[in-house]
């Protein structure tokens, strides 16, 4: 399966999340409005903040972490791990509607986007090379995420 991973249900294509119809729709004038220019960049263009360089790679604070976007609820403290990638990281999402997967052919190989189930918004990958109990690692960019300490 090379780096592509999934926690379960096989991932859809690109054109496949073009049709979904997201709980929370705006247009990308409105994200845009909404969001910083990096965070624009990263949740509405599927861009990549750069390693060691987010305000959660290294948190270890007890909390939940959810779409900057919308809100939704994604993960939570207690599944983040170091991976050593300069990301946060974590081996499940909170519930399983929580996050969407979707394969990603960009980058010259085969990954499995992850993006926030409610509103689309790109969170990052999943690999699988996490620890147990699930074998996965939910590769996620700071800016995706809002955290809200316990």
């Amino acid at each position: 399966m090379g780096n592509q991973a999934t926690s379960g249900e096989k991932p859809t294509t690109e054109e496949d999340q073009s049709k979904i119809q997201w709980e929370v729709a705006k247009s990308e004038e409105d994200w845009k409005k909404e969001l910083k220019s990096e965070e624009f960049h990263v949740l509405r263009e599927k861009g990549t903040e750069r390693a060691f360089t987010g305000e959660y790679w290294d948190n270890k604070e007890p909390g939940n972490y959810s779409c900057r976007a919308c809100g939704n609820p994604l993960f939570e403290s207690g599944t983040k791990f170091d991976s050593g990638t300069g990301w946060p990281s974590f081996y499940k999402p909170l519930k399983g509607n929580a996050v969407k997967e979707f394969t990603d052919n960009s980058m010259w190989s085969t990954r499995t986007e992850v993006v926030c189930g409610k509103c689309g918004s790109h969170m990052g990958h999943v690999f699988n090379d996490g620890p147990k109990p699930t074998g996965l690692r939910y590769c996620m960019n700071s800016c995706s995420l809002k955290f809200e300490k316990k």
